[in-house]
């Protein structure tokens, strides 16, 4: 089967949009922490991502507010900014049994690092994988709309992820990018008919 290499984002923007249509659970206090890590230690594979609020002052960056753990069904969005990079989080991020699909992980992973030192463990990078199938791009976006013709929407990105309360949209999209990058790591899986390592 024949992968395009590259696409324009005119050529995106001309896509369907793909939206995350299962369930979100918003974890801002111990108690729901504590219900996450119990669901999602017992996974073998995830997608990750993270959130940051939007900076618009040179020299000025924030510390990452929201970090997206998904599931095919279920999307987790911890709120960083309320309940700290907490000792449960900091167990899945070591976790080499549970796999963490990502993209640009390693960024993710410095401005988690700000939060709290951890040692990661278990991640995939997507960008590492993607030009062995003859994709050229690396954005999300892109490699989505390679792979399954629709369009992720970056409308929320630059909103304020320390907000009191999150918008539908903003929670819709970022469990979206999470569960972006699981759905790109099985069908790549699928194709390569056998495993995608760190």
């Amino acid at each position: 089967m024949e992968i395009q290499a590259k696409i324009t984002k005119e050529e995106v923007s001309a896509l369907p949009p793909v939206l995350f249509e299962g369930r979100i659970v918003l974890v801002e206090d111990m108690e729901a922490l504590g219900k996450a890590y119990d669901r999602l230690s017992k996974e073998e594979v995830i997608g990750f991502d993270t959130e940051t609020r939007p900076s618009f002052k040179k020299g000025v960056s924030n510390k990452v507010a929201l970090m997206q753990l998904s599931t095919d069904e279920v999307c987790y969005l911890f709120r960083l900014n309320k309940i700290g990079f907490a000792g449960p989080l900091i167990r899945l991020m070591q976790s080499r049994k549970v796999k963490k699909i990502g993209l640009s992980s390693q960024d993710d992973i410095l401005m988690l690092r700000k939060r709290a030192q951890f040692r990661p463990a278990g991640f995939v990078e997507l960008q590492k994988h993607v030009n062995e199938y003859g994709i050229e791009e690396l954005s999300l976006q892109k490699i989505y709309a390679i792979l399954f013709g629709k369009r992720i929407s970056k409308a929320q990105r630059l909103t304020n992820w320390e907000a009191e309360r999150l918008t539908e949209k903003q929670m819709r999209y970022a469990a979206t990018d999470a569960w972006c990058t699981l759905r790109i790591y099985r069908y790549l899986k699928e194709l390569n008919q056998g495993d995608l390592d760190g």
